[in-house]
């Protein structure tokens, strides 16, 4: 199997069918669906912990994505893209700030993961990378959801 799913939280129900469906759909729109992923659903305090000690930052967010095709030992199994941790806490959260569907907030989010495992970068304080990163969010997202992308 290509896609691993892992719930480790009980703050919000998760389809989890759906949910591999929606990742198998992402990973032909960005041409790897041949390519391994895992993902990890928890909560806001599992992602706290998580955050913190991989990458120094003592709160709870919304996605970390692990890629494992960077760094030296990166070409060892190239088919494996790498682990998505999102937690739906903050998803559903998020969701409800944002009056957005909780589905349409982890699509974004796992659109979001996907995209890092795939090299894309918005932290590496480089204002052209945001910005492609964030279009090709939306490109993707919408893509996903059958919308025609306006372009303004």
């Amino acid at each position: 199997m290509n896609i691993h799913i892992e719930n480790r939280q009980k703050a919000v129900k998760l389809d989890l069918r759906r949910i591999r469906r929606v990742v198998h759909k992402l990973k032909k729109i960005l041409n790897c669906p041949d390519q391994e992923i895992s993902l990890l659903f928890v909560d806001n305090e599992q992602i706290r912990q998580i955050n913190r000690q991989y990458l120094n930052r003592d709160h709870p967010t919304n996605v970390i994505s692990f890629p494992l095709r960077e760094g030296d030992y990166g070409h060892i199994n190239p088919q494996i893209l790498g682990d998505i941790v999102i937690s739906a806490e903050r998803a559903f959260q998020d969701a409800a700030a944002g009056d957005l569907s909780v589905n349409d907030e982890i699509d974004f989010l796992l659109i979001h993961g996907l995209l890092h495992l795939l090299g894309y970068n918005h932290e590496s304080g480089n204002n052209k990378e945001s910005l492609q990163m964030r279009d090709k969010e939306n490109e993707v997202f919408f893509m996903l959801n059958g919308y025609e992308l306006e372009r303004f």
